[in-house]
C-alpha cells in the first residue's frame, strides 16, 4: 500500500513534557493551519515517566494527524530524531523542542 505524502512532518522529541503537549500541541496546529498545507506530528515519547505518552495518546487518537512512537527507556535526543525521521511522509522535515 501506497503511503500518501504530506507536506511538512514535524517531529518533537519528548521527555517528560506533560506540562507542554497540549500547549505545544495547538501552537503547531494554529500555525500549520495558517499555512494551508498538508501536515502531520510526529511525538517521540523518549522514555517519559510523566503522563507524556498519555496525553499524546490522547491527541492521536482525535487528531488523525498526530502520530508517536514510544521508548521503552530514553535513548536520548538525535535517537528520538532519528526515529521521528525515520515515520516521516513529509516533502519537508521540521524538528522542534517539546519544552517551548
Amino acid at each position: 500500500m501506497k503511503q500518501i505524502q504530506t507536506d511538512i512532518s514535524v517531529v518533537i522529541p519528548v521527555f517528560n513534557e506533560e506540562n507542554n503537549i497540549e500547549l505545544l500541541y495547538s501552537r503547531i496546529i494554529e500555525v500549520c493551519k495558517k499555512i494551508n498545507l498538508s501536515y502531520e506530528l510526529i511525538f517521540v515519547n523518549d522514555g517519559s515517566f510523566d503522563n507524556s505518552l498519555e496525553l499524546i495518546k490522547h491527541i492521536s487518537d482525535t487528531d488523525k494527524n498526530v502520530k508517536f512512537i514510544d521508548f521503552s527507556r530514553n535513548f536520548g535526543h538525535q535517537i528520538a530524531i532519528t526515529a521521528g525521521m525515520d515515520k516521516a511522509t513529509g516533502k519537508y522535515i521540521v524538528f522542534i523542542d517539546a519544552d517551548l
